[in-house]
């Protein structure tokens, strides 16, 4: 049998590959077990049990928000959505660490992580829990 070096390192790579993918999250369903409100921050439960391990709960999951003008003279208000527990909502993950970027100001990123779980935001609820 004859052994071919360049299958092999192709195989390789083509696994290290899948494996780092794999560690990347992109966007997923979630199950909210707490929300603040007035936060606009959520502990949320992933739904899709990819491991042996169920998957561990992401806390401080930030919910976008609404901005709402009344009228010219008062500042806009901050509606966050009326999350409950159990609600399912869609969860993405930004491309870089989000943290420094809140303020409104153009940072480079404090973290080199990429589609990690702590830079997700709620971006809607699903209808099944409307």
């Amino acid at each position: 049998m004859k052994v071919d070096p360049a299958g092999d390192l192709a195989k390789l790579i083509d696994g290290l590959v899948q494996k780092r993918l794999a560690e990347m999250s992109v966007a997923f369903p979630c199950s909210v077990i707490s929300y603040n409100k007035e936060r606009g921050i959520a502990v949320v439960q992933p739904l899709l049990q990819l491991t042996e391990k169920p998957p561990a709960p992401i806390q401080n999951v930030q919910a976008l928000g609404m901005k709402k003008h009344v009228d010219d003279i008062t500042p806009p208000e901050i509606h966050f959505p009326e999350l409950e527990n159990g609600d399912v909502v869609y969860v993405v993950c930004a491309d870089r660490q989000i943290r420094d970027t809140l303020t409104g100001s153009v940072t480079k990123p404090s973290s080199q992580r990429i589609h990690h779980r702590n830079d997700a935001v709620i971006v809607g609820v699903f209808p099944c829990s409307l």
